[in-house]
């Protein structure tokens, strides 16, 4: 169904058309599939910036020739507690679906356990990771670098990149406690989000080139993010350019960028992944324990406030029921993508 606004889709026809889009341009099965569950799941989630628009951030990287189309990730073991996985420089997501068992199985019998994804180009929210590791009763952190767009607090040239960590808590009776936000003061696609509709942003997103306050989103985009919180902000988007960066042996978000040189692709480097599993500190009490956190949930929902994902479940339910609505020159710009 069309109208001047939005086409509305069921969630198995944009599965097929972002298969057809990403068949279309080159990219292997298997890393198709992949990247259409996320790109599916942002969608379904009402997670605009990091939904169907994706699948315009992809063909791009793709058309620069800077992702390795059939990359085949490698998966190693460096230490009892530790699993590594090679992407070869493709996508993140099918690195992460490989590595993933090797994870679960080493958090489990470790009770606490490292991934780190390296060589990879990641697009996507860290979330579909975070809630596949609460899917197996595991308590869960996730961090990655971008490219260099976000100045540091108190400058005004970029040197961090949004710089997303996600944290996860599994729950018995509800969906995952889940948060996933950049350090940035808001995810870059957003502000790309608003550029195409040509809406202004708020202050405090960003300065322009020559680093005075705007909110002409294509001006910031020239310019430099900024973090949220600022100092606070900035000191968790140096944590994340370290565990991501040097500590797996992977690029900081200025590396990453200069990698990139001019292409516009989306940003390479690595990913750090934590799965802990509370039955290492637990053992037969563990569910008793995790169940005493659902006091702290509900004295958050009785006064009116909101869990972190709560709007994305919200989503879910409505989109699995009823499908979604891309914005009509979003649509056809993907429409475009088949010529």
């Amino acid at each position: 169904m069309t109208d001047t606004d939005g086409v509305k889709m069921s969630l198995d026809a944009l599965a097929d058309m972002s298969r057809t889009i990403l068949t279309r341009h080159g990219l292997a099965p298997a890393h198709i599939e992949a990247v259409t569950r996320t790109i599916v799941a942002g969608e379904r989630d009402g997670c605009a910036s990091h939904g169907a628009y994706r699948l315009l951030v992809c063909i791009n990287t793709l058309k620069t020739g800077k992702v390795v189309r059939d990359a085949e990730p490698r998966v190693a073991e460096p230490a009892p507690a530790l699993a590594r996985v090679d992407a070869g420089g493709g996508f993140a997501q099918l690195a992460f679906e490989r590595g993933l068992p090797l994870l679960v199985q080493k958090a489990r019998a470790n009770g606490i356990a490292a991934l780190a994804i390296n060589h990879c180009v990641h697009f996507a929210a860290l979330w579909p990771e975070i809630e596949a590791l609460t899917e197996q009763g595991l308590v869960a952190f996730a961090c990655t670098p971008s490219h260099a767009w976000v100045a540091p607090a108190g400058g005004t040239r970029p040197i961090f990149g949004t710089n997303p960590i996600a944290f996860g808590w599994p729950r018995a009776d509800s969906p995952p406690f889940i948060f996933d936000f950049a350090t940035s003061a808001v995810a870059r696609g957003e502000i790309e989000l608003h550029r195409r509709a040509g809406k202004a942003i708020p202050e405090g997103w960003g300065v322009d080139a020559d680093g005075h306050p705007s909110t002409d989103p294509q001006a910031v985009l020239q310019g430099a993010m900024l973090t949220f919180g600022g100092h606070k902000g900035s000191a968790l988007a140096a944590m994340v350019e370290l565990l991501a960066g040097p500590l797996i042996g992977d690029l900081t978000s200025a590396e990453s960028i200069a990698l990139d040189a001019g292409a516009g692709s989306s940003p390479i480097g690595g990913e750090f992944v934590l799965a802990i599993d509370p039955a290492g500190f637990l053992g037969a009490e563990a569910a008793a324990h995790i169940a005493r956190a659902e006091a702290l949930f509900t004295g958050i929902t009785d006064q009116g406030a909101r869990l972190p994902s709560q709007r994305r479940y919200d989503a879910r339910a409505r989109s699995m029921r009823d499908g979604v609505v891309l914005p009509r020159a979003l649509y056809d710009d993907l429409q475009a993508l088949l010529a």
